[in-house]
């Protein structure tokens, strides 16, 4: 936390509240968090005096684009921004301000302490960490049926952690790949390369449907997501599996279930989402049962 949808609440925000500032002078009280220049004092220096032009994301990356520098930023668990007047106090675990020539501050607040920032010349972000080794981005034309299918071809592993494998595609975290399952009606313990074309161009659409609704709604605030300006994401009051343990299924009615997979605590209904090796094995089984589930998922879900 945040995912995809939740940085890319963050790059709408932030365009409308920095885009055309230029930095006056930059100030780091956390150094750890400056992953690239190693110097402190350089990253400070040659930011100053430079305007952004663009806010952009990568995944679960922004990427602060200025007239000759890119900084790319991972907010990681916690770090948020904020634009704030030059003289309102300084809260507590700001590690980096960014003072702009109108008198306004971009301040980065991160409690945990777990964020990154990188700086580079336009054009070097793609070619380095964190940025070099990053899969298909799900809400970019790129992202065809084709594609996703091509990147899970072979992939020896559950579905879930094949999801949650930034080299494959990138800006899906714990939530969205439990919601974009389910809504798939696909086991999050299913081996990946035993899935049939059909059903993952299920779940491509599901992936997609599922991001772009929590786009729509700001993303989700299940801990301490804010956006730029201090708002709340409202998907999380429409997720209909995750965080949903011993409840009744929106779909069957069957209650939820939570286990472990890849380390992480995974939601799930055994009723609409049947592990590899029952029935599942029957394609015409599969395909029937797909389609009424199907059929009765688009209405629980748009309702």
């Amino acid at each position: 936390m945040p995912e995809l949808p939740e940085v890319e609440t963050v790059r709408r925000t932030l365009s409308q509240l920095i885009v055309g500032k230029t930095i006056r002078a930059v100030k780091v009280s956390l150094p750890r968090i400056i992953q690239r220049p190693d110097d402190i004092k350089r990253f400070e220096m040659e930011l100053a005096g430079h305007r952004i032009v663009e806010i952009g994301r990568r995944g679960k990356f922004l990427r602060i684009v200025m007239d000759g520098l890119v900084l790319v930023s991972h907010l990681r668990m916690e770090g948020r921004y904020g634009l704030y007047a030059k003289d309102e106090p300084v809260e507590k675990h700001t590690h980096v301000i960014f003072e702009f020539t109108d008198g306004t501050e971009l301040r980065y607040k991160d409690v945990r302490q777990f964020g990154t920032m990188h700086l580079f010349y336009p054009g070097e972000e793609f070619k380095e960490k964190p940025l070099v080794k990053l899969g298909l981005e799900p809400l970019d034309n790129s992202f065809t049926k084709e594609a996703f299918r091509q990147v899970m071809s072979g992939r020896k592993t559950k579905i879930k952690p094949a999801l949650l494998n930034q080299e494959y595609v990138v800006g899906l975290g714990n939530i969205y790949v439990d919601e974009a399952l389910f809504r798939a009606g696909i086991h999050p313990e299913y081996p990946a390369d035993k899935l049939t074309d059909h059903e993952l161009d299920r779940l491509h659409e599901a992936i997609v449907a599922t991001l772009n609704e929590a786009v729509n709604a700001g993303g989700s605030s299940i801990k301490s997501y804010v956006n730029g300006q201090g708002e709340m994401g409202m998907f999380q009051h429409s997720l209909k599996i995750y965080g949903r343990k011993g409840e009744a299924c929106v779909v069957c009615g069957h209650p939820v279930e939570k286990t472990v997979v890849g380390g992480r605590g995974t939601h799930f209904c055994p009723e609409c989402q049947m592990p590899y090796g029952t029935s599942q094995k029957n394609e015409a089984h599969k395909q029937s049962n797909a389609k009424s589930r199907s059929k009765k998922n688009s209405e629980v879900l748009k309702g």
